[in-house]
């Protein structure tokens, strides 16, 4: 698999041997601006695609499981007023979750996130701020976003959090030394349900159903109108087809 190294070293090489070969055969400016180009397209594509793993190695399913499995995971809270309905939804259908929380929701909200802890569900380090600009933070900023966020989590629920989802899902070479550091898992989804984005949750549920295989990561938010109706007719659906909820943990450990 391509990443971050061996694509620069190639693109070096390649511009190098351009340069040398250029001495001898004349190249246009448009070679180089080509290459320049080609060199952006990949690392672009490489943030913002985590299955990649072009920065850093990212958990984004189990492909190898026949099992019908999938993990619901939620991003973005907790919210004082959706993420209670989707625990309940959660508690009615006997079903399992990872919440991927911001770390200053955390510090408003801490009974819920309690009480994600006490129904059993996981708790993941969703960075502190989750500002637009993060995906541009230094290695030492994403350090201190997530150690802060794994602090506040923990001061609460009084254990260490160990999984992390990168906001937007973008990853950069900065993000991938502060993991280095960190030694966090970080976890992806295959399943991208853009419940934040469409309005209509018929579409979204439509887009989840089509994409579901054993062993996907469900990308959902707890933190919108709709959340707790998408939810509840997901999980209606996946007990149809004889699908179990699992948590990231319990997907990672599927053999």
């Amino acid at each position: 698999m391509l990443t971050f190294k061996h694509i620069t070293i190639f693109f070096i090489l390649l511009f190098v041997g351009s340069a040398v070969l250029g001495m001898f055969v004349t190249f246009t400016y448009l070679w180089y601006f080509a290459l320049i180009t080609a060199y952006l397209l990949f690392v672009g594509y490489g943030s913002f695609t985590m299955s990649s793993n072009f920065f850093l190695k990212a958990f984004t399913a189990n492909k190898s499981t026949k099992e019908k499995v999938v993990a619901l995971t939620f991003d973005d809270g907790p919210h004082p007023e959706y993420t209670p309905f989707v625990l309940q939804l959660l508690k009615n259908h006997k079903a399992t979750a990872t919440f991927f929380c911001i770390g200053r929701q955390v510090e408003k909200y801490p009974e819920i996130v309690n009480e994600i802890k006490i129904a059993g569900h996981t708790i993941g380090n969703h960075t502190y701020s989750h500002s637009i600009g993060i995906d541009f933070n230094s290695t030492q900023s994403w350090i201190e976003e997530i150690k802060q966020t794994n602090q506040v989590i923990q001061k609460i629920i009084g254990e260490e959090v160990s999984l992390f989802r990168p906001p937007y899902g973008v990853t950069t070479p900065h993000l991938a030394k502060a993991i280095e550091y960190t030694r966090h898992k970080v976890i992806g989804w295959n399943i991208r349900s853009f419940d934040k984005g469409i309005s209509d949750p018929e579409v979204i549920l439509k887009r989840i159903k089509k994409q579901l295989k054993p062993g996907g990561i469900i990308l959902l938010h707890d933190t919108h109108i709709n959340a707790p109706y998408i939810l509840e007719h997901l999980l209606v659906f996946l007990r149809k087809l004889g699908y179990k909820t699992v948590s990231v943990n319990q997907l990672l450990d599927e053999k």
